[in-house]
């Protein structure tokens, strides 16, 4: 999962799965000071970012430099994701610094608060149009079959992995059922340069975006768009476990 937005994942074996997605993912966000939610569109370097939250106390490792502290109950303010309004609680100067070091940025960062929408109902914290997002192991592989250098599942960022629908299996159903956690597919996920950064070291190429336009760019929203995986929403809430059945 992804503690904080557009930084890098932190791997679970296990999660609480909410209505609003699984717990504490994208919980925090970084942003400009006049609001905007910066991403690694504009800042490679936040893959690097390495965060992890318990509910209490939220660690963010970047190279040999570690921050630990305890959310602060700061001055709620208004934020944007994507142009979309919402609210976030701004965690102070001192984090706000460290962040500006490792980024060489000004930025703050704030914690969810309020009420978000998802794009076709339902609530969320700070993802991006739903409030999971899946993808299969084989559509990967097939993915990786065409690359000169195969990439790691990471590039993608899903919430959930899942392995037995074949290569791009799940756009084919519109629910998939994870142990005793139930995923609605609402609609493909389209791709952006996100994908092509290395999420170790935030070196940005060309691929796998370029092979992925040659056969998975597909009609959305009155235009076009590169699809690789679904969005979905949770159904039937639960613990969702690494190795659970999927069907």
């Amino acid at each position: 999962m992804f503690p904080i937005k557009s930084a890098g994942g932190t791997a679970v074996s296990e999660v609480e799965v909410l209505a609003t997605g699984l717990r504490y993912d994208r919980e925090f966000m970084v942003i400009r000071p006049g609001g905007r939610h910066l991403s690694q569109r504009e800042v490679p370097g936040l893959a690097r970012l390495r965060p992890s939250f318990d509910g209490v106390k939220l660690t963010v490792q970047a190279g040999d430099s570690t921050l630990v502290y305890e959310p602060e109950r700061g001055p709620v303010r208004e934020v944007t994701v994507h142009g979309q309004e919402c609210l976030g609680v701004d965690q102070g100067d001192e984090v706000a610094g460290w962040l500006g070091e490792v980024l060489r940025e000004d930025v703050r960062l704030v914690r969810f608060a309020g009420v978000r929408t998802a794009k076709r109902g339902g609530s969320m914290t700070y993802g991006d149009g739903e409030p999971v997002s899946v993808l299969s192991v084989e559509s990967l592989d097939d993915l990786n079959g065409r690359l000169a250098e195969p990439v790691p599942m990471r590039r993608f960022r899903p919430n959930i992995v899942v392995e037995g629908l074949g290569a791009y299996g799940e756009d084919a159903v519109s629910r998939i059922s994870v142990g005793e956690v139930e995923i609605e597919l609402i609609r493909p996920c389209a791709r952006c340069v996100i994908v092509n950064t290395d999420q170790d070291t935030g070196r940005r190429t060309r691929e796998p975006l370029r092979t992925l336009a040659k056969y998975r760019t597909r009609g959305f929203e009155g235009g076009r768009a590169i699809m690789f995986g679904r969005l979905g929403v949770p159904r039937r809430l639960g613990t969702l476990r690494v190795g659970a059945v999927c069907s």
